[in-house]
């Protein structure tokens, strides 16, 4: 595993990480909302794009969310998503008998990650859900390097132990939260532009059920 290789000396961590080829970034959104309610703050998606992809050639970045299609702030977050950087793959919320809403995209992620195996050579794996172990596990089988970025206190242990790299997000939180609204420094990853108002348009606290 390269988490032994980052612990020896002799490898230093930009030497493990200088030939990650092609990276696909695969994001559960509803795991990625309640690990930043969990560190107390907003992700800046543009900066946790780039400090995911870390220079490397990257292949597509996927964004796995359930949605409500009445929520036009959601919807308004959602087409942002798609307009810098993101693929954005959507199921809708289904209500359960408690009256709570859920979209468990387990099966969409596991499938992606597994169709596209032999187009990328590192993974990126934004969630701490044990049910993807199989999946990453699956995977790396195939030649993929696959580095895990979750909440640790909400990370399973399973899925720790079949990726090569895990990352904290606790670790790198600074390098991803929104700075103050005065100074947001924001830049558009594509010509397509953005929602005058990316903050208001982010609606990332109604995503999630």
């Amino acid at each position: 595993m390269l988490n032994n290789l980052e612990n020896d000396s002799i490898f230093t961590p930009e030497q493990v990480l200088e030939n990650r080829g092609r990276v696909a970034i695969f994001i559960d959104g509803s795991n990625l909302f309640y690990a930043a309610l969990q560190l107390g703050i907003e992700i800046d998606y543009t900066k946790l794009l780039c400090r995911l992809t870390g220079g490397s050639r990257l292949l597509r970045a996927f964004f796995y969310t359930g949605v409500d299609r009445t929520n036009e702030k959601q919807q308004g977050f959602l087409l942002w998503m798609r307009r810098n950087g993101y693929r954005v793959i959507a199921k809708d919320l289904v209500q359960l008998p408690d009256g709570s809403k859920k979209a468990n995209l387990d099966v969409e992620i596991a499938v992606d990650m597994m169709a596209l195996v032999d187009s990328y050579d590192t993974a990126v794996l934004v969630s701490g859900d044990g049910d993807l172990a199989y999946a990453v596990n699956s995977v790396s089988y195939r030649g993929v390097r696959v580095e895990v970025v979750s909440l640790r206190s909400m990370t399973s242990d399973s899925l720790i132990n079949v990726s090569d790299r895990y990352i904290d997000l606790e670790a790198i939180k600074e390098d991803i939260q929104k700075t103050p609204r005065q100074s947001y420094p924001y830049r558009p990853l594509s010509g397509m532009g953005f929602l005058d108002d990316p903050r208001d348009a982010d609606g990332h606290l109604e995503i999630q059920d």
